[in-house]
């Protein structure tokens, strides 16, 4: 598998899977186009409420996969008997603080004491849109035997939140970890490579890892789902591989969001979505994520999911677009759009 290896260190720095030139001056090439911005990067009304009926979890899934999107890219992933939180981010603002940075268009559809026990929670990297403070020092003390997966170098900030140490599980980029759910039910959890960055501030970019992942179920006689996380990445080449190596998949989540052309190396955008699905080899249903919660772009707050859906028409592509906190069913072969958003 050519691009698909374990993650190199130059120095402190970890690097990408291929050349990505990060941006230079990119304050002076911003601020011309924020100041003229006309667009709604922030809905003018209020979004929601959303709820999450918490009553369902109760039952398992008959499809055995069920998804519950919390919102840009934290999600509860149902999968064979199995419970994995993805990115979970229920604080205020994507920011160092609570009292400025970019702000939730809507409140968590779900308090975080009416989750259902949880098998595993699964931190792709450790900006601030995926990797909430308080959100992790509450599920600490509410989920004491949760399994927290991650990729190198974030443990220290999850021990530095309250997980225990030896709930923590760090991973490059090729390595698996079985978590295991209740009744011999079980979930590989594969880190892959990913085209993006990391850090908590502007001094330590690059000193962790970041990376995407693939979670394969173990049903009933061995025939479980298999989803792909993206989380955040630029488009590559290694997607083709990916889906190569590890599909085909019934899900496939994908950023669409937070996009602009002078950081498409390391956001993908709606355009770099529909083609690393396809790369992939356009199996299952795309599910787009990291849109409709923050505002972290110039773009309107829409604007992901009406081109994306301009590209599904256009390619055939099938695409699963759930409203935030409804438990919702992945049947294969039947695709899901909503309009919550309009």
């Amino acid at each position: 598998m050519g691009l698909l290896q374990r993650a190199k260190k130059v120095g402190r720095k970890f690097q990408n899977p291929v050349p990505t030139v990060m941006w230079a001056n990119l304050l002076f090439k911003v601020l011309p186009e924020y100041l003229a911005n006309k667009e709604e990067c922030v809905p003018r009304r209020a979004l929601g409420p959303f709820r999450t009926d918490a009553a369902v979890y109760a039952t398992p899934p008959a499809s055995g996969l069920r998804i519950t999107w919390m919102g840009h890219s934290s999600l509860l992933v149902e999968m064979d008997g199995v419970r994995v939180l993805l990115d979970p981010v229920w604080d205020r603002r994507a920011s160092p603080w609570q009292w400025m940075g970019p702000k939730r268009f809507f409140a968590p559809p779900l308090a975080l004491e009416e989750l259902p026990r949880l098998d595993a929670v699964l931190v792709s990297h450790d900006h601030f849109d995926h990797l909430g403070k308080t959100t992790v020092r509450r599920l600490a003390e509410l989920q004491p035997e949760a399994r927290w997966v991650t990729s190198l170098g974030v443990g220290a900030i999850l021990r530095g939140f309250g997980v225990q140490a030896e709930r923590i599980t760090e991973l490059d980029w090729s390595e698996t970890v079985q978590v295991a759910g209740p009744a011999g039910a079980a979930c590989k959890i594969t880190s892959l490579p990913a085209r993006h960055f990391s850090g908590r501030s502007a001094f330590n970019r690059f000193e962790t890892l970041w990376a995407s992942f693939v979670l394969r179920g173990s049903g009933a006689g061995g025939a479980g789902h298999t989803v792909y996380f993206g989380a955040d990445s630029g488009w590559w080449e290694g997607f083709a591989e990916i889906g190569a190596a590890y599909g085909p998949f019934d899900l496939t989540l994908l950023e669409i969001g937070a996009y602009n052309q002078l950081w498409k190396a390391i956001h993908m955008g709606p355009d770099g979505a529909a083609q690393a699905f396809q790369d992939m080899g356009g199996a299952g249903m795309l599910m787009p994520i990291h849109w409709g919660l923050f505002n972290l772009a110039l773009h309107g707050w829409r604007w992901p999911i009406e081109r994306l859906l301009q590209l599904a028409d256009a390619d055939g592509l099938r695409l699963w677009a759930p409203e935030p906190g409804v438990p919702t069913e992945v049947v294969r072969g039947q695709e899901l759009r909503t309009d919550w958003w309009r």
